[in-house]
């Protein structure tokens, strides 16, 4: 590995932190850093998306990981992330580096210019030769406005700053193509295709909050934005380089070329769901070959209530997730053009615009790579009668 690349390494909680006296584990922390330390001083960008902030602070609360509600985990994060951003610098400057912590929310990845303004950060950071370090702000975050899990928050980073690889580091060697307790599983070197290992992928430590799962959907939030997955064991010894050199077995989800663009990357992995468009059978099957979006008159049910510019699943009548895009109009104003499309937008909302609810050039026809999004089966709303 040579070139300059861009590195984004997700580290779980249980590497961090003892699941029995949840403390520290200052011996991986140095050897981690100590190893990226020799990265970046190869010329490698490198992102740490870390976990560890709730376990760390659970025993200032005096709260088991297993009696945790949602206030005790908020504020235990309260409490934790002081005590793990603290023993990062210490250990960093240790190696010759500092760091800088970036705080996010759902929003803060969802939200385009938020998005664009995270990604500047960090570019700046980059600059300044400054490590950030990436975690999701749990003290304010509810289980409806989460990322959920850090293995799809580190994807989104390495989406976001168009990394080379996503390396994510766990209690697992990488992917089996069953339990890992079965005699007869498999160990799965290369991965092409996910969605053939998502019925084996189940289960979380008892510190995390993801599991193989997560894992397998953030690779494939990565390889759609050009980035090579590697999924392998938290060891002591060169936890990072061993795994990037290929001296130590992982797991790789390869990467599927180069993306269209970032702003088609950014439309198609969604960390949460907006809303829903379902259009006739016949009008989402011409959106993969016309040049126009989606019309009000197409437009048969919707789901959610969501806003101008939120990012909508447009499905078939039968169920399938053809498309994804930017909306126009709000689920209110959406309702109201396809119940009336005899009436123009002016009549109807009191402007004028276009009735195209996505317009083509802020939408992406998904293809068999991308992890689809079950149409919803609940609180649809039926346009036209």
């Amino acid at each position: 590995m040579s070139q300059r690349q861009r590195i984004v390494v997700k580290i779980g909680s249980s590497l961090l932190a003892n699941d029995r006296r949840l403390t520290l584990r200052y011996a991986f922390m140095n050897e981690l850093l100590a190893d990226i330390a020799r990265l970046r001083d190869q010329g490698h960008d490198v992102v740490l998306a870390s976990s560890g902030a709730v376990a760390l602070g659970l025993n200032a609360i005096k709260t088991s990981p297993e009696d945790a509600g949602v206030l005790d985990k908020q504020a235990a994060a309260a409490c934790g992330q002081p005590l793990l951003l603290h023993a990062y610098r210490q250990v960093a400057q240790e190696h010759g580096f500092d760091i800088a912590q970036i705080l996010v929310t759902l929003d803060d990845l969802e939200e385009r210019r938020r998005f664009l303004n995270t990604k500047n950060t960090i570019q700046r950071l980059f600059e300044r030769d400054i490590m950030p370090i990436v975690n999701e702000n749990d003290t304010v975050t509810t289980e409806e406005i989460r990322v959920g899990d850090n293995d799809r928050l580190a994807a989104s980073v390495a989406q976001m700053i168009q990394a080379d690889h996503l390396i994510i580091l766990t209690s697992i060697d990488g992917l089996y193509d069953r339990d890992p307790s079965d005699p007869e599983a498999q160990f799965v070197d290369t991965i092409e295709d996910v969605t053939e290992y998502l019925e084996v992928t189940s289960g979380t430590s008892s510190l995390g909050s993801g599991g193989m799962l997560t894992k397998i959907q953030a690779a494939n939030f990565a390889q759609n934005a050009g980035c090579t997955t590697l999924i392998a064991e938290g060891t002591i010894d060169r936890p990072v380089s061993a795994v990037l050199s290929g001296e130590r077995r992982h797991t790789k989800c390869v990467a599927k070329g180069t993306p269209a663009s970032s702003w088609a990357v950014w439309l198609t992995n969604r960390l949460h769901r907006a809303g829903g468009l379902v259009l006739t059978d016949a009008a989402a099957a011409a959106l993969k070959t016309s040049a126009t979006g989606v019309s009000h008159e197409d437009v048969v049910k919707i789901h959610g209530g969501f806003t101008k510019g939120d990012v909508l699943h447009i499905y078939s009548e039968s169920g399938d997730e053809v498309a994804r895009g930017l909306t126009n109009f709000s689920s209110d104003e959406t309702m109201m053009l396809a119940r009336h499309t005899d009436h123009s937008v002016k009549e109807l909302l009191g402007y004028n615009a276009r009735p195209e609810i996505v317009n083509r050039d802020n939408m992406v026809i998904l293809d068999s790579q991308h992890l689809p999004w079950d149409a919803p089966t609940k609180s649809l709303r039926i346009v036209a009668s």
